[in-house]
């Protein structure tokens, strides 16, 4: 009779985010650190492209995850962890651009751009001129989404940078599917409006 192996060791698996709810909801805070830390970058990634200054993002990120812990233990359990997170995350930013209503200049922010080429060195970068008529037009696109309401912006931003379903949107803003709709087609239009001086631009 042969020998039995020894024993092979268990491979480690992550918790899944149920589990990590659960023990959370028994009160076990390093469950929580690891859930803020599964999702503090995509957290701040959404609340940044509504509030569009990085330090603030980071601040209300921070607020959301807060909120998360007070309220976990009305979590359900059949529900998605991701959409309840954004959920809080964006009524947190749409509480702060309300609370801002008062002061709408925003010094705009360049600490974080989408575009990859926009200072790597590269000897076939864009030149001088054609660097500033992309700046200035990523100006005049984040002007235009300052100037929507904080519901407008929400919305535009979960659909087209984040690219959730309108479901899933509807999940994360509390309304219907057809609030949604509505309200993505309203900012669509005030976009296409105040950037209309923009097509057929290169």
């Amino acid at each position: 009779m042969k020998p039995s192996n020894p024993e092979l060791p268990t491979p480690h698996t992550d918790p899944t985010d149920a589990t990590l709810v659960l023990r959370c909801q028994q009160g076990d805070m390093s469950a929580f650190d690891e859930l803020v830390t599964r999702y503090r970058q995509r957290a701040f990634a959404m609340i940044y492209q509504i509030v569009r200054n990085e330090q603030d993002a980071w601040d209300l990120a921070q607020d959301g995850f807060v909120r998360a812990w007070k309220s976990i233990g009305r979590f359900k359990s059949e529900a998605n962890v991701f959409t309840w997170l954004h959920r809080i995350m964006t009524n947190v930013a749409i509480d702060w651009l309300r609370s801002k209503k008062n002061h709408p200049e925003q010094e705009f922010d360049e600490t974080i751009d989408s575009d990859p080429q926009v200072g790597t060195p590269a000897s076939d970068a864009p030149g001088p001129r054609r660097e500033l008529e992309r700046a200035e037009l990523r100006i005049r696109i984040d002007a235009a989404l300052e100037r929507l309401s904080p519901e407008h912006r929400a919305v535009i931003t979960l659909k087209e940078i984040e690219g959730l379903q309108y479901h899933e949107i509807a999940g994360v803003m509390d309304c219907s599917i057809g609030t949604v709709m509505s309200r993505l087609f309203h900012a669509r239009r005030k976009l296409q409006r105040m950037l209309a001086d923009l097509h057929g631009q290169s």
